[in-house]
This record gives C-alpha cells, structure tokens and sequence, in this order.
C-alpha cells in the first residue's frame, strides 16, 4: 500500500501498473493514471484500517485516506483496497471507494424573510444570507 502511494508521489506510473494483479491489467487505463500521477500534488497517506496481510497471509485488505492537490483544491481519496500474493508479490486487487458521511444540519434552517440569528435585527437575506 505504501509503495503503491509513493508510486504516485513520485510520478512512477509504471509500477502502479506493474503492482496491480495481474487479472486486472487488461482493463487498467494507463494514460488515465500518468494524467493523475502528473497533475495531482499528493500530500499524505493515512492508514485507517488493516485486515490481514502478514507474512503468512495471502489476502489483506487495506482502508486509508490519501490527501491530494489538484486543480487548487485539496481532495481526499478514502478507499478500502483488497491485495493479494502471488507468488510471494503483493499485488492490488480492486478497490473500493468509501461514501463520505452525510451531515445533517445542527440547526434549522433559516428562511431569507426570518429574522437573522446573529441578533442585527434585519432580515436574513438583508445581512448575514447574502
């Protein structure tokens, strides 16, 4: 997993596809990843979870969040990925993107023609809604 991420922090688009199964090349878009390697500034991998994949295992599964710069705007990519051994090699599987959390308002909402919470006494469309 962290070779996979340096792989992208350093611009090696060869060995990302070379590190994935090799059930799975046929359909992995290399131009799509050089596009992404050379256009994003990565800036930090973050282990969340880790099932299995020790030396006497032959499957793991690897939950992180890899925080990204691209366009201007920091992103985070938050993924459960699966690998496996072959041959005494690890190798990506798949993975699996995870949804962030929705998040529900604390407060309710305030109409444009209801007076603004910050107490000025105006509506909220004339002060702190526009």
């Amino acid at each position: 997993m962290r070779a996979r991420y340096s792989a992208f922090g350093a611009g090696e688009a060869d060995f990302l596809h070379s590190s994935l199964h090799p059930e799975h090349r046929h359909d992995h878009d290399q131009a799509a990843t050089r596009r992404w390697v050379k256009n994003a500034q990565w800036l930090g991998l973050e282990i969340i979870r880790v099932e299995a994949g020790g030396s006497e295992d032959t499957e793991g599964t690897v939950e992180f969040t890899a925080t990204y710069k691209e366009r201007g705007l920091v992103k985070p990519h938050h993924e459960i990925s699966r690998f496996s051994r072959v041959d005494g090699q690890w190798y990506y599987v798949d993975g699996e993107l995870v949804k962030p959390a929705t998040e529900q308002r604390q407060r309710p909402k305030v109409g444009r023609n209801e007076p603004c919470p910050c107490g000025s006494g105006r509506k909220y469309k004339k002060c702190c809604g526009r």
